[in-house]
């Protein structure tokens, strides 16, 4: 569940975002003034030079601004609503529709949101690092305390797990929603913020003074163990600045521990900085192997990325990855399939294969011009078609006809294994998310509750389990470990059947989902957000399916390794 606002991925329809860059070679610095960056998912970056000024006819370009500004003066005058209308977001609309006419990853940006642009993409934010999330019960909205993250102002303040905010600077915040709150709490580094809060333990009200700070957050939040030497890496929530030297150290780390094989989780990633994304295929991919190429109107907007790893990874290789990985996660997805070095895994890809710069326009607006197209080693381009106009169709996965299917063009891998381009990264084993039914869904809240009371002390025959102290923010020691009991699933169902009028033989139905969930929360108490999600990480039927097929992908790198020895002789 990405409920938590620290872990949340604004959806695609938000607009693919890409940035402008100007790179030679995978490891030449990027320039800092031309370094990419990405605030949503569906993000490419353009390699490209500056876009060229299209050149037009004077007369119509005046013709063109004058229809536009008469327009204006009519809806001023005769329009119903003339009187009060918003010009700004009337130019900004007309400006939008403009652009979406194009393609749909070609958007503007009034100044605000520009700024945001231009600031967006960082592994850090500044805040107070306590996450949070609504929960509702009896009708009432209220945002809970969840976790904390490593290091922060909110880790070393007596914040704990299913603690109530009852207001922000003394403002109530009962009833708002957790992004609301979110931008409360949030604010420049080095000033204060007052947290009135309900602890969840004595029911105490207190009111916490927090000086905020830079969080980090990175983008490889977690690298583990799972089962005998599967090494899996999670980096779900996009490409920054520092994702190449993180994967690096956690791939390290993971072969100190053992790992005899890796899973990359791309699932959710929705794009990022390219550089990053070229790095993060440079791992495993040894010196002159093509990652990516990419082709623009000019000839200085064709660019050729490659390897230039003389020591890349040669453990055995599964990459996850669904229908929100996207562009810069694509490039990965791509390069490592094309090359036969991984075996892709889960659900088709989303399919973004354009590349936007970044142009400033006068008054401090902006705009996102696609200027180029990548393409995978093989050749191919794995964007989507988007000739029907539909932006809902497209970025909904709609638009996916049989006609369209028809039109994938395929390409062969270096072993001359078939693929296709022209709809995203397609997995070689497909394994479909399962999604959670209405029932799964609204028990969230009740074991969110029942939680609280636990890790308080006041479930009958558990009041030792009572916690004690700050959020330790590290994985739990044993896969066992806060392992709940049929003990423990009697009291909830009794608890959700008084409390919540649940009938009890539905919650018989679910028990196994709710085992999973209870010892989510109990692990989220205790040991934070990281901990908690390798819980379901071991339970996730995509990652069971990458672990199972690792042999398979076992061949596909010896097959990627002969294929190269050969290249070099």
């Amino acid at each position: 569940m990405k409920k938590y606002l620290s872990l949340i991925i604004l959806p695609a329809v938000l607009a693919a975002l890409a940035f402008s860059q100007k790179p030679n070679t995978v490891s030449q610095p990027l320039r800092a003034e031309s370094e990419p960056f990405r605030i949503s998912p569906g993000s490419s970056f353009a390699a490209s030079s500056t876009a060229k000024q299209v050149p037009t006819s004077p007369t119509a370009a005046k013709l063109l601004v004058s229809d536009i500004e008469v327009a204006m003066q009519v809806i001023r005058e005769h329009h119903v609503g003339g009187a009060v209308i918003d010009e700004a977001s009337l130019t900004k609309s007309s400006l939008t529709s403009m652009l979406h006419s194009l393609d749909p990853h070609s958007s503007y940006y009034d100044p605000t949101e520009y700024l945001e642009l231009l600031g967006g993409h960082q592994n850090e934010y500044s805040g107070t690092g306590s996450v949070i999330s609504t929960f509702e019960k009896d009708g009432k909205l209220e945002t809970y305390v969840v976790s904390t993250f490593p290091g922060s102002p909110a880790s070393h303040s007596n914040l704990r797990f299913g603690d109530r905010i009852v207001a922000v600077d003394g403002a109530s915040i009962s009833g708002e929603s957790s992004e609301t709150v979110r931008d409360r709490v949030r604010g420049k580094s080095g000033t204060f913020v007052n947290l009135t809060i309900e602890h969840v333990g004595s029911k105490a009200v207190e009111t916490i003074e927090l000086r905020r700070d830079s969080v980090p957050q990175p983008s490889v939040p977690a690298a583990y163990i799972i089962g005998r030497g599967f090494g899996y890496i999670n980096l779900t929530t996009g490409f920054s600045h520092s994702t190449a030297a993180e994967l690096g150290a956690a791939i390290k780390e993971l072969r100190q521990q053992g790992a005899k094989s890796l899973i990359l989780d791309l699932r959710g990633n929705g794009g990022g900085i390219l550089e990053q994304a070229i790095k993060t295929a440079e791992h495993f991919l040894p010196a002159g192997e093509l990652i990516v190429t990419q082709r623009g109107r000019s000839a200085n907007d064709n660019l050729v990325w490659k390897s230039e790893n003389k020591t890349a990874e040669l453990m055995p290789l599964a990459v996850l990855v669904d229908e929100e990985s996207a562009s810069a996660s694509e490039v990965v997805a791509g390069a490592l399939q094309d090359h036969d070095r991984a075996l892709i895994v889960g659900e088709r890809t989303f399919g973004k294969g354009l590349v936007q710069s970044v142009l400033n326009l006068p008054l401090g607006s902006g705009l996102t011009l696609t200027t180029g197209k990548y393409f995978t080693p093989s050749g191919r381009s794995i964007q989507r078609d988007y000739s029907d106009g539909s932006l809902y169709n497209y970025f909904n996965h709609m638009n996916e006809t049989a006609a369209s299917e028809k039109l994938r063009l395929a390409a062969s891998t270096d072993s001359r294994r078939k693929v296709y381009g022209g709809s995203g990264i397609t997995p070689e084993e497909i394994i479909k998310r399962q999604p959670l039914s209405a029932l799964q869904i609204s028990l969230f809240d009740p074991i969110f509750f029942f939680s609280r009371e636990f890790v308080s002390g006041r479930v009958n025959g558990f009041e030792r389990y009572k916690a004690h102290g700050r959020i330790q923010s590290v994985y739990p020691a044993n896969a066992g470990d806060y392992a709940v009991s049929d003990e423990l699933l009697k009291s909830f169902t009794d608890y959700a059947v008084s409390e919540w009028r649940y009938q009890e033989t539905l919650l018989k139905s679910q028990s196994s989902y709710i085992k999973l969930r209870l010892r989510y929360n109990l692990v989220l108490a205790a040991s934070g957000n990281a901990a908690a999600e390798r819980v379901l990480t071991e339970k996730d039927p995509q990652v069971a399916k990458a672990i199972e097929v690792l042999p398979k992908a076992a061949v596909f790198a010896g097959s990627a390794n002969k294929t190269i020895s050969r290249r070099i002789k």
